[in-house]
């Protein structure tokens, strides 16, 4: 938020359908950590134990949860909601669909003759844009972005600076790629000869982004060997994660930064991946399963586990593990 945004807590009590109690026209222009104890702006108290500061925040504005009694005298104004956190992320998107729209098309990028770009599109400086590629309407292609020939990007998706998508790839409606980000590189296939050199496997697939995805900086999915790398609809990748030719990802998965999933592994719906967890090639992941950071996966997993260590096996097994470790130098060293 800033100053060309602000709100009175009598509108956001509108905007997030929340109880004022309080002073309604008290007015914010930004958003505040609870327990930072910083001067003015909105706040929210998401958990019992952050109860203690609500007493003593130097913040005007307050979400809290609805049944909130409080225990002593409260300065700021209270906004009683369902969920604070939600809230204050709806908050958050309100102002994001405030912000000016990036739009037309710069004469510093090059695109093809045969590019055929919808309404309302916007192209940055040095952006180049390949022979018979589709771009959907109301899409943004930031400065520096390659799209190679026969590239596909649905409506509404953001490319940042400098992603680049190679030839036949398809990124679907509501996409975002950050900067950096690599779609469609070839997959990493070699094979030795009889004189033990490596020989190029080449990789004429693709890779296919379904709608509503989004993938953070300096990701790489790369192109299948035949047929397509697939990553589902709705999945969130985070920055500096690698994904394997011939993968899929089912939807809805989310994984943290710092993965690496080998050739033609499979993952299911709703899974949970943390930071830096390794994938066998060919395994097969099953849906709403969590892996623990730092984990390597090595053998296929069912549905509904929760996985932790290397190579990883039950999360609560393997807690109990970890606390052992503690009493092993004591075992060591008995007489």
């Amino acid at each position: 938020m800033d100053e060309k945004l602000e709100m009175s807590a009598k509108q956001i009590a509108e905007l997030t359908h929340g109880k004022l109690d309080g002073e309604g026209q008290i007015v914010v222009n930004k958003i505040v950590k609870l327990e930072s104890n910083e001067v003015g702006g909105l706040t929210f108290a998401n958990s019992p134990k952050y109860e203690s500061f609500i007493y003593t925040s130097q913040a005007d504005i307050i979400l809290v949860y609805e049944n909130f009694v409080p225990k002593q005298s409260v300065k700021p104004t209270l906004i009683r909601v369902k969920n604070p956190q939600l809230e204050i992320v709806r908050l958050l998107q309100y102002y994001d669909s405030l912000r000016p729209e990036k739009m037309g098309v710069s004469p510093r990028a090059l695109i093809a003759s045969t590019a055929k770009l919808g309404k309302n599109v916007y192209v940055g400086d040095g952006a180049v844009i390949g022979e018979n590629v589709e771009v959907g309407d109301y899409a943004k292609i930031y400065p520096q972005v390659y799209l190679g020939d026969n590239v596909k990007v649905g409506t509404e998706t953001i490319l940042y600076a400098g992603v680049k998508i190679y030839e036949q790839c398809i990124v679907g409606a509501d996409c975002i790629l950050h900067a950096g980000c690599v779609i469609g590189a070839d997959g990493f296939g070699f094979m030795p000869n009889e004189q033990g050199i490596y020989e190029k496997i080449p990789q004429l697939g693709n890779v296919i982004i379904e709608d509503n995805v989004e993938i953070g900086a300096n990701s790489c999915i790369d192109r299948a060997m035949f047929g397509s790398t697939i990553i589902h609809k709705g999945c969130k990748i985070d920055n500096l994660n690698q994904i394997a030719h011939n993968c899929e990802i089912g939807e809805n998965t989310v994984m943290a930064a710092c993965c690496g999933i080998s050739g033609s592994v499979r993952i299911g719906k709703n899974c949970i991946f943390a930071g830096q967890v390794g994938v066998k090639d060919h395994v097969v992941i099953g849906d709403r399963v969590v892996i623990g950071s730092q984990s390597g996966i090595h053998k296929n997993v069912k549905n509904d586990q929760t996985l932790l260590g290397t190579p990883a096996i039950d999360g609560k097994k393997m807690m109990k593990i970890y606390a052992a470790m503690n009493f092993l130098p004591q075992l060591v060293n008995k007489e």
